[in-house]
């Protein structure tokens, strides 16, 4: 789990799905005033945990709630990076998108996700996870005026990062992901800094360490996507302990898992592109299809990617199913 969807009583829900993924400040999208803001994210932030928890989830996140976006939240908050005076890219779709400009040397200024880590780990018993976006992707959504190296930019990321996740493995995190969907944006520069970026990212960390690439939010990607990987064994070679991938909206081959040996797998069973939550024999012939592939006690059947686009109603009721489906799969794997 990744992402939830925040009540429309929190943002404006207009404003979100008339978006592409911001990657800079979008103080529009909240409809809650300043001054009560951080009260609201608490109340919509206990929300998402309950809800988690009473579908039946084991490993439980914040929901990232309190972020416009998955990657800005936590870019915002370092030095060398211009977010007042953004530069134009444009994205995998030809959309021009504004995003923040390399002005300096790129250092962790203070602690971004902490205290929504605190505030999680004091309100779940359960494996508790914190969500960051991988170095390389947030290398791939900046215009660099300083370094002019790929590299260097990746790795200094990836310092940031670690600075941040060796904080966050203080508050009593069970698991820190890193979240890399650009490694499919360009699989040539990724086999050339991504794993030794991520390796950075994640060096001397005790916590459990994940890694969640896919093919971009379903709600965003409406047609068919890709149905295989172009980076994704060399992951093998990693440092983290988890891979999470999105399988069921692009039909992947999961004979793909074979290619994760040595590495847990989260594996995505929920297809997003769809209104209405899969029923529980659909989820769970998915995950009997990878056990084909996969040993039972390395895989963790979970949402294909974040939830944020959908409505709270067909997220619960999907991560419902999700756990039911697990449910049934363990108990058939008990009494075979």
């Amino acid at each position: 789990m990744g992402s939830y969807p925040q009540p429309a009583w929190l943002v404006n829900r207009a404003v979100l799905l008339g978006q592409f993924v911001p990657r800079v400040s979008m103080d529009e999208l909240w409809r809650v005033e300043p001054d009560v803001r951080e009260e609201a994210l608490r109340d919509a932030t206990a929300i998402a945990i309950h809800d988690m928890e009473e579908a039946g989830l084991n490993v439980v996140t914040d929901g990232e709630i309190c972020r416009v976006s998955y990657t800005n939240h936590f870019s915002q908050s370092l030095s060398g990076l211009d977010h007042d005076a953004p530069a134009s890219i444009l994205n995998r779709v030809g959309r021009e998108v504004k995003v923040p400009r390399v002005v300096g040397p790129i250092l962790h200024r203070a602690p971004v996700e902490v205290e929504w880590a605190q505030f999680l780990r004091t309100r779940t018993r359960r494996t508790a996870k914190v969500t960051l976006p991988g170095p390389f992707t947030l290398a791939q959504l900046v215009v660099d005026e300083y370094y002019g190296d790929p590299e260097a930019l990746a790795l200094a990321f990836a310092a940031a990062l670690n600075t941040e996740a060796r904080l966050l493995q203080d508050t009593g995190i069970d698991v820190i992901q890193f979240d890399e969907p650009w490694f499919r944006n360009d699989p040539r520069a990724a086999r050339q800094v991504g794993v030794r970026a991520l390796n950075r990212a994640v060096e001397g960390l005790h916590a459990r360490t994940a890694v969640h690439v896919c093919f971009g939010y379903a709600f965003l990607r409406k047609g068919q996507k890709p149905n295989a990987y172009e980076f994704l064994s060399e992951l093998s070679e990693s440092t983290v302990q988890e891979i999470s991938i999105e399988a069921a909206q692009p039909k992947l081959d999961v004979g793909v898992l074979r290619d994760l040996a040595g590495k847990d797998v989260a594996l995505g069973v929920l297809d997003h592109s769809t209104d209405e939550a899969e029923p529980v024999d659909v989820v769970a012939a998915r995950i009997r299809e990878a056990l084909k592939f996969i040993s039972p006690d390395r895989l963790l059947p979970a949402p294909d990617c974040g939830m944020k686009y959908m409505s709270r109603d067909v997220a619960f009721a999907r991560l419902k199913n999700l756990c039911t489906a697990a449910e049934r799969v363990r108990l058939e794997l008990v009494g075979a």
